[in-house]
């Protein structure tokens, strides 16, 4: 590569807004505005299977087909009120995932991928309905 490009090309870069580890760290803020306790899962879809879980904070929603496993996750969306993180979990999986806040107790999440060699795909209403029970 000539000087003449690898200058041009450090120009550019010092252009870009900087990608700062930091900032990573503090993202995902809506889902850390979301009750922790406990919450109802109500599958939609022609079943509408019901679920519940005691949250600890909104993040676990991003894996709930791999809750507790150390994922690599890369987030492709974080506003106010939507947070989109694909995720790989080394030889266990992986998912994409989308969560819409509409209020602090209430969130939709769509969310697909592969756990246990086998496909998942499902749409959720999310509530929170108090402190957890134990």
């Amino acid at each position: 590569m000539s000087r003449r490009l690898v200058s041009a090309l450090v120009a550019v870069a010092a252009l870009l807004p900087p990608m700062a580890p930091a900032a990573r760290a503090v993202g995902l803020a809506m889902l850390d505005r979301l009750r922790p306790g406990e919450w109802t899962l109500r599958e939609r879809g022609i079943d509408g299977r019901v679920s519940v879980i005691c949250l600890k904070n909104g993040r676990e929603f991003i894996q709930l087909r791999h809750p507790g496993l150390n994922c690599d996750q890369l987030v492709i969306d974080d506003t106010a009120s939507d947070v989109t993180v694909q995720y790989a979990c080394r030889g266990r999986g992986s998912g994409y995932t989308h969560i819409h806040r509409e209020a602090d107790d209430v969130v939709q999440i769509e969310t697909q991928g592969i756990a246990s060699a086998m496909p998942f795909s499902f749409v959720l209403e999310g509530r929170q309905r108090g402190p957890c029970a134990h």
